[in-house]
């Protein structure tokens, strides 16, 4: 019996969530039952990549150098004109496909070439904190016509789905929920490694960690986290601060930091791949996005043990208890963010019992083997409706 072919699209396998989210599907799918393929475009030189933990999990994507994140009629036309003799020729039963972008030529080229079954996974949306009144409004219409031709809407959380309901995406029975899954052992018993990076950064081991793990983008919106900075070294001078990831904002917060105040208390670390490592030595994370689907640092930080402070955003509350795992705040409210930081840098056996609460629901909820068989579990649904089971 031929196995059933599933052709998966992501823009590009820059640093992040729905990068590792991909990989770990082409290369974890029931292998019995599914052949997989993983089409992906360039990412900027700021992005970082995951060709690594691709080529670690014997996955070789099947790179389109026209398919990357920025809009151009010319490369999208060609990308869709590829993707199209690509799906002819390999007959995928499933196409889906994965980032905003990719989404859009994925999923045209798909219906072109008569693909039975395609779906779409939102890891965030870009209908708020992105683009201006206008362009949101013509991306929600674009993404209301694509999920005509979709038979599935995919989010990564619960408020994701309310969100893309109340846009008018889809009707909400249309829309399923897979959250998103890891590989979460090596965070999960990180202790071994604690202390490591307060050795490597000279730093004594009772100094105060706050540390943010996120592209250096305007969405994440780190220009609150160092606002909230601020108001915590004024509180409790010793901390530190962490800002890990890159992007093309760096300079600017490099700035910033110093107009705060905060340069020798800031320290920018850029791309890392030792996470079990960084987290070890955290004693919060932050994350202050104006716009959230998934995001990966809370679940890899509350793996880790470490209570999270972040904005009360798309798919966050459905990641972070408020006051059991965590505090949420509202967006753009420094003041909130740095009092909750400063109380748990100062009530640590309060900061501990909301680690292993975090730690605990993390494992339940966002493993890979859940993931695994809730989109398998999806696919054979899919794969009934249209009598190809």
């Amino acid at each position: 019996m031929s196995r059933i072919r599933v052709a998966r699209v992501i823009a590009r396998l820059n640093i992040g969530g729905p990068a590792i989210h991909t990989i770990l599907l082409t290369a974890g799918l029931n292998p019995t039952r599914f052949e997989s393929l993983l089409i992906t475009g360039v990412e900027a030189a700021h992005e970082g990549n995951m060709l690594d933990l691709a080529a670690s999990k014997g996955v070789e994507p099947l790179i389109i150098p026209d398919l990357g994140r920025e809009i151009s009629l010319g490369r999208d036309l060609r990308t869709v004109w590829r993707l199209y003799r690509l799906f002819r020729r390999w007959r995928p039963t499933i196409v889906h496909t994965h980032t905003a972008k990719a989404g859009t030529v994925g999923r045209v080229a798909a219906r072109l070439a008569g693909v039975p079954i395609v779906l779409h996974t939102f890891h965030g949306h870009v209908f708020h904190g992105y683009f201006s009144p206008w362009k949101t409004r013509l991306f929600i219409a674009i993404e209301r016509v694509l999920a005509r031709y979709s038979e599935r809407i995919v989010t990564v959380s619960e408020g994701q789905r309310t969100e893309l309901a109340g846009y008018g995406i889809a009707p909400r029975d249309k829309i399923v929920v897979v959250p998103l899954g890891f590989e979460l052992d090596q965070l999960l018993h990180c202790e071994a490694q604690r202390g490591q990076l307060r050795t490597e950064l000279g730093l004594d081991t009772e100094t105060p960690l706050v540390g943010i793990v996120a592209r250096l983008t305007a969405v994440k919106n780190h220009q609150l986290f160092l606002e909230a900075a601020q108001l915590v070294a004024q509180e409790e001078p010793a901390t530190r601060f962490l800002i890990v990831g890159d992007g093309e904002l760096r300079a600017a917060l490099q700035d910033r930091a110093g107009e705060l105040g905060l340069a020798e208390r800031t320290l920018f670390l850029g791309w890392r791949s030792d996470m079990p490592r960084i987290y070890a030595d955290l004693d919060v994370v932050a994350l202050t996005s104006h716009n959230e689907g998934t995001p990966v640092s809370l679940i890899e930080g509350m793996a880790a043990g470490v209570p999270v402070v972040a904005t009360a955003v798309g798919g966050v509350p459905d990641i972070v208890s408020d006051g059991v795992s965590g505090y949420l705040v509202p967006p753009g409210d420094a003041a909130t963010l740095a009092q909750r930081i400063v109380t748990l840098l100062r009530d640590r056996v309060s900061a501990r019992a909301m680690g292993r609460a975090g730690r605990a629901s993390v494992r339940e909820h966002f493993s890979l083997e859940r993931l695994l068989a809730d989109v398998e579990q999806l696919y054979t649904q899919l794969l009934a409706e249209k009598g190809l089971g």
